[in-house]
């Protein structure tokens, strides 16, 4: 599994059922990457839908953790293919276990006026900023840069993203990369309140899809936290090409529980994402 492309290729088992594998560095992890799962969903439910019909939005739930010794089954569901729109139910199991639930609507394109309000901070250039050694399937120029303080990793809430291998010229190949990279980070790990924790695993995600961008270019991937409580957070993010243009806004809410982390697992993760600790 060397590259994006064959990880998001999946293989057909029946009709609407389908066989993933994970990503070449899964078992580094304590679970699955909740964007190989997102972005394979996506992909399984894409292959039902009539032609020339894309992706705009997508809502899931992380219902169990991902293992990262098991592949994971894709089950689909036709809800509707109506004259413009397609809605599809996909399931993804591992053990006989739902892990992941996602629908998910697909749409012919037609044209319609253009308006983006959506805030951008901007990225400079990415050439001028140290690449993460980490990343393998991705290559990953960071604005913010992660770090490790205050007994937390704490991620980058501003960063160039793309494919590290060229993605074939199909536009549900291109979404589903963005789905992948998507769930990099939260922006927590940038605001800093005592006992608030920087980051935690994913409940649920939803994206938007708009322009159609190559995520096998640079895109800036910007996070904007709005509220923590409960034990919960909540963010916003967009992804934009190096033109501009809006590629996709998301939202995710995730667990904020105890943030601090043992020192052998801080220095674990400090080593396979290339970081220092700032303190």
């Amino acid at each position: 599994m060397p590259d994006l492309p064959s990880l998001l290729e999946l293989e057909v088992l029946d009709r609407d059922l389908f066989r993933a594998t994970n990503e070449p560095d899964a078992s580094k992890r304590r679970s699955l990457y909740g964007g190989q799962v997102a972005g394979q969903a996506l992909r399984a439910a894409g292959m039902t839908v009539p032609a020339k019909r894309v992706p705009h939005s997508l809502h899931g739930y992380f219902l169990r953790p991902g293992l990262v010794d098991r592949p994971i089954i894709f089950q689909v569901d036709r809800d509707r293919d109506g004259g413009s729109f397609s809605a599809r139910h996909v399931r993804a199991v591992q053990d006989g276990e739902v892990i992941f639930s996602m629908i998910a609507s697909f749409q012919a394109p037609e044209p319609g006026v253009m308006y983006d309000a959506v805030p951008t901070r901007g990225g400079g250039e990415p050439e001028a900023l140290t690449s993460r050694a980490s990343a393998l399937l991705i290559d990953v120029r960071e604005v913010t840069p992660t770090r490790i303080g205050h007994g937390q990793l704490r991620h980058s809430n501003r960063l160039w993203v793309r494919a590290a291998a060229r993605l074939p010229d199909d536009p549900l190949a291109h979404a589903c990369a963005l789905a992948y990279v998507s769930d990099l980070g939260s922006g927590f790990g940038q605001v800093e309140v005592e006992g608030l924790a920087a980051g935690g695993p994913s409940i649920d995600h939803s994206v938007w899809f708009h322009e159609p961008v190559r995520a096998d270019e640079w895109m800036l991937l910007e996070l904007w936290p709005l509220k923590a409580g409960n034990a919960r957070g909540v963010y916003q993010g967009s992804l934009r090409s190096r033109s501009g243009a809006l590629g996709a806004v998301f939202a995710q809410e995730m667990l904020l529980r105890d943030g601090l982390l043992p020192p052998e697992m801080l220095e674990r993760m400090a080593e396979y994402l290339g970081v220092r600790p700032s303190e």
